[in-house]
């Protein structure tokens, strides 16, 4: 028997690399620009085409590189960062595994022009699906330049699977937002498609933030900082009233490398208790400075999740530093004790007459620990309590057996008067014959708005309320693009847009079905909730729209709602197609049947 067992060959060793690598057109992006920042660049400029399915360009002012060291770059596992297994314990740099640019050119066709500072000419290399078809001296600028031309093109089912133009930019640009943040003292650009999003001069971190961000975050920063043996914490969170309804703008960096922490998230999240809103995110951006051999960044491809020596030491020291800059700025909750809320209390004049205390009657026969007494029994108050208790009781009864058969199926009701209760602004409680029903009130709401605005979508018929002073605001790129690519459908589930240059946009007109009188944040929510409806793969883009609108506009959780407003939102839950369930497919309804009531008491 023939053996079976052989090496396979580099171009397809390669092209498996590459799956863990490179993902989609933001992982080369990612890859070029932490090689050029790890080459000592000052100046870092990314050109884009097609959202980096055509092009992805990015050129550097570093180090540059030898002829030889132009080759062996690209061989697998080759790398000038770790030469022993120790290194990896004390490593500073942003790439050390000599994978990223074997990747790249395994799916890829890659041109690399580079040359050392001390060098009168550089080299030109050309490879193509792992194979160099061309090494050759050439003039060019000292440094290095990337060419990276029609990702995927020898593995169509790869291309395939990349998502819409819009889509690919929105995580080139959240990829390109990491490394910025993190190396503020480097100029950088982006371009896409001949039209500059970016333009950053080299500055310090605030500077930087407001820089990808826009200007209005600046007035929404608070400074973190805190110095330890352990770690050293530096950076902002923002405040309070800034925190959003989404996430997005939340970065965690240690040793000037992005990660992904949901650990240390909670942490930031502790220090926010009791003074942030419902249902928000704070806005924040944290430099943590370790020993490099206190962390183990080494356990994924992409080197964003980072394990910790001393987690749980760090997350106390997080929290307590957030903490503490929200109390050194005002910002947590405090007693005010101002003259103006003081109670003026006289004072009494030596010459001033005494009053005299008041009188009081004491009946020396009294004893409370008898049970004849007649003040205490008072039969006509008992009688009268059982009265109206039997009476309310009898009401509720008759109210519950004049409700139809199964109303929590049919959806039908009588015209019998009906109780609303509502409960800590959340739930909607109304007695039926089988018990008590539940329902959230939320996404209730979300349910109706959804169905509304998907008719809205579908029969073309926006429902707009003009706005009387239009409304402009700057959002960050990737979120100018979202509303670029929705615009068409925006306008007619009642939105009027303008879109304006460096990434502004005018609000003019916003539905008239929504709750928010914010439209900014009624946009906000928007855009963040259609990212998350984004990820169901099976849903039409009028579906996620719809359900990304309803639940920016649904009544929010702590809403109080009078009688008349719970009987609509009722009333508009059973007119619905699928009243059970919201548009994330939770459960709307509760039933606690007198069975399970019963059983309580027992």
């Amino acid at each position: 028997m023939p053996d079976i067992i052989k090496l396979l060959p580099d171009s397809v060793a390669n092209q498996i690399a590459a799956g863990e690598v490179i993902q989609r057109p933001a992982s080369v992006v990612k890859e070029l620009m932490e090689n050029a920042v790890d080459a000592g660049a000052v100046n870092i400029n990314v050109i884009i085409k097609d959202s980096g399915k055509t092009l992805i360009r990015v050129t550097d002012d570093g180090s540059g590189m030898s002829e030889t060291d132009a080759r062996l770059a690209f061989e697998r596992h080759a790398t000038s960062k770790i030469s022993s297994a120790n290194d990896l314990f004390a490593i500073k740099t942003k790439g050390f595994r000599g994978e990223a640019l074997a990747s790249i050119a395994a799916v890829a066709m890659v041109e690399l022009k580079t040359r050392k500072h001390e060098n009168e000419t550089g080299t030109i290399i050309i490879i193509n699906g792992s194979k160099v078809e061309k090494q050759e001296p050439c003039s060019c600028p000292k440094g290095s330049s990337f060419c990276v031309r029609n990702l995927f093109y020898n593995i169509p089912v790869r291309r395939k699977f990349l998502k819409s133009d819009n889509a690919e930019m929105r995580h080139i640009i959240v990829e390109f937002q990491k490394v910025v943040l993190a190396h503020p003292a480097i100029r950088f650009s982006l371009q896409h498609n001949d039209s500059e999003l970016y333009n950053l001069l080299a500055g310090n971190y605030r500077q930087r933030i407001v820089g990808v961000f826009g200007k209005q975050i600046n007035q929404e920063l608070v400074t973190v900082e805190t110095n330890t043996t352990l770690v050293s914490i530096k950076g902002y969170t923002g405040k309070p009233e800034s925190a959003r309804r989404k996430s997005g703008e939340q970065f965690f960096f240690v040793n000037n490398r992005f990660m992904k922490h949901p650990y240390f998230h909670k942490a930031v999240a502790e220090a926010f208790q009791n003074i942030l809103p419902a249902e928000t995110i704070p806005t924040y951006f944290i430099y943590m400075e370790t020993d490099p051999g206190s962390i183990d960044i080494n356990i994924h491809p992409t080197k964003t999740e980072i394990k910790f020596e001393d987690e749980r030491a760090i997350w106390q020291i997080l929290m307590a530093s957030v903490r503490e800059a929200l109390g050194r700025f005002n910002i947590a909750p405090s007693l005010d004790f101002d003259n103006e809320v003081l109670i003026d209390i006289p004072v009494r004049s030596p010459s001033d007459i005494m009053p005299e205390p008041p009188g009081i009657e004491i009946d020396p026969v009294f004893n409370p620990f008898d049970r004849d007494e007649p003040s205490l029994r008072r039969p006509d108050i008992i009688e009268k309590f059982e009265r109206e208790n039997a009476a309310n009781w009898e009401k509720l009864y008759t109210t519950l057996e004049k409700e139809n058969e199964n109303p929590e199926l049919s959806g039908k009701f009588g015209d019998t008067e009906r109780k609303f209760f509502q409960i800590k602004g959340k739930y909607i409680v109304c007695p039926v014959k089988s018990g008590l029903m539940f329902i959230d009130q939320k996404r209730a709401h979300e349910r109706i708005l959804s169905e509304k605005f998907f008719e809205c979508l579908s029969s073309h018929k926006p429902v707009s309320q003009i706005e009387l002073f239009p409304v402009v605001i700057e959002v960050n790129s990737a979120d100018y693009d979202i509303l670029r690519e929705i615009e068409p459908d925006l306008k007619y589930i009642g939105f009027t847009i303008e879109f304006r240059e460096k990434n502004k946009i005018c609000i003019k007109g916003c539905p008239s079905h929504a709750t928010s009188s914010d439209p900014k944040e009624m946009l906000d929510i928007l855009i963040e909730e259609y990212k998350a409806s984004s990820k169901e793969a099976s849903a039409g883009v009028k579906e996620k729209l719809a359900v990304a609108m309803a639940g920016a506009s649904a009544i929010p959780y702590g809403k109080v709602l009078i009688q008349s407003e719970m009987e609509n939102l009722f009333d508009n839950l059973f007119a619905c197609s699928v009243p059970n369930y919201s548009p994330k497919g939770k459960p709307v309804i509760n039933i606690i049947t007198i069975e399970d009531l019963d059983k309580k008491f027992r």
